[in-house]
C-alpha cells in the first residue's frame, strides 16, 4: 500500500468585500436612480431620506461611501457631517456631497472648509464611479 499523498494548498484569497455605500437623497426618484446604478456595479446600497435616519445608519455600521445630498429638510449636508465628525470621525473622509445649488456661498464655503468633494446636479454617473473610486482607494 502506498502512502498518501498530501498537497499543500496555499492561502485562498478571499473575495473583496462588497463596498457599503450610504446615500443621503430626500429626493425618492434622485435616490432610486443612483441605487439601482451603483448595485449594478456591485454596491450594496442604503438609502435615507434625511439626516437623522442617516446618522441612525451611521451610528450602527460603517459605509465606505456617505453620498450626500447637501439641501435636505431640517438637517442639511452640513449638519449631518458635522454630527458625523464628533460621532465617527473616520468617516469624514467618505464624503461625497451632491447639490444643484451651484454658487450658493455658504455651501461652497463649508466645502472649501472641509475639503470636502462635491458633485453637482445633474452630474454623469461615470463621474459619480470615478469619485467613488477615488474616495474608496484613500481607506
Amino acid at each position: 500500500m502506498q502512502p498518501e499523498k498530501t498537497h499543500e494548498i496555499g492561502d485562498i484569497a478571499e473575495a473583496p468585500k462588497p463596498k457599503k455605500i450610504l446615500i443621503l437623497e430626500d429626493d425618492l426618484v434622485l435616490a432610486l436612480l443612483l441605487k439601482e446604478e451603483l448595485e449594478s456595479q456591485k454596491y450594496l446600497v442604503t438609502v435615507v431620506s434625511s439626516g437623522v435616519e442617516g446618522l441612525k445608519k451611521i451610528l450602527a455600521d460603517d459605509y465606505s461611501v456617505i453620498l450626500c445630498d447637501m439641501v435636505m429638510p431640517n438637517f442639511p449636508g452640513d449638519m449631518f457631517y458635522l454630527a458625523v465628525e464628533r460621532a465617527r470621525p473616520h468617516l469624514c473622509k467618505r464624503f461625497i456631497f451632491m447639490t444643484g445649488h451651484k454658487g450658493e456661498r455658504k455651501i461652497e464655503q463649508f466645502i472649501r472648509r472641509i475639503r470636502g468633494l462635491m458633485l453637482w446636479k445633474p452630474f454623469e454617473m461615470h463621474v459619480l464611479f470615478d469619485t467613488i473610486q477615488s474616495v474608496t482607494k484613500r481607506q
